[in-house]
């Protein structure tokens, strides 16, 4: 195999990786807060502002291993 095609395999795995992660991280705290907010219900406001804080944090390291995919895709430092 060539370094194209290593790099090519690298990008898969970084967004397939990063994708999976990401929807499991977002499943588990959606359940999270539908207990804590079942359990509680006065602080459904709060918890609401952390749960949509928490998902973009989470959506935005999913969208920066993109980003290092993208890099390595485009602008390759391996195939020189």
């Amino acid at each position: 195999m060539t370094n194209v095609a290593y790099v090519a395999l690298a990008c898969g795995i970084i967004i397939g990786l990063g994708a999976v992660g990401a929807c499991i991280g977002i499943a588990l705290m959606g359940g999270r807060y539908l207990e804590a907010s079942a359990r509680q219900p006065e602080l459904i406001n709060t918890l609401q502002v952390k749960m949509f804080l928490l998902a973009g944090l989470i959506d935005a390291n999913f969208l920066i291993g993109v980003g290092v995919a993208m890099l390595f895709a485009f602008a390759n430092p391996f195939a020189g």
